[in-house]
């Protein structure tokens, strides 16, 4: 093994404890860019595929991210039934996010395919 391969195993380890909040002290240049990263992987997607949403219902936490990404050749829609966030349409590759920061169960559909629908649990 190199000394480079080395080092960045070492340097994704510490990284991984830092963001685990495991072990403090390492500067954030070094874990910045790797931990926006690491961030970016575990933001929750639903597909758009085939006329359907690809989960039924998902449990996130509080203050999760959840990001819509329509893969369809159709536009669709992401809208919550209490009216807390609306898409614009989406077309095919495009994306819509929102930020669940309240608990509770909240309902969504496509509002020009109503027979999609799904669920999120925030918790």
């Amino acid at each position: 093994m190199n000394a480079n391969f080395i080092g960045q195993c070492a340097r994704q380890l510490a990284i991984a404890l830092v963001v685990r909040g495991l072990v403090s002290g390492i500067p954030s240049a070094c874990a910045e860019e790797p931990a926006q990263q690491m961030a970016a992987v575990s933001v929750p997607t639903i597909s758009i595929d085939n006329f359907s949403f690809s989960k039924a219902a998902l449990t996130v936490p509080v203050g999760t991210k959840v990001t819509w990404i329509n893969h369809d050749d159709m536009l669709h829609t992401v809208v919550d039934g209490g009216k807390s966030f609306k898409s614009d349409p989406l077309d095919s590759g495009d994306s819509f996010s929102h930020v669940f920061d309240k608990p509770g169960t909240y309902t969504y559909f496509c509002s020009l395919h109503p027979h999609m629908t799904g669920t999120i649990i925030v918790k």
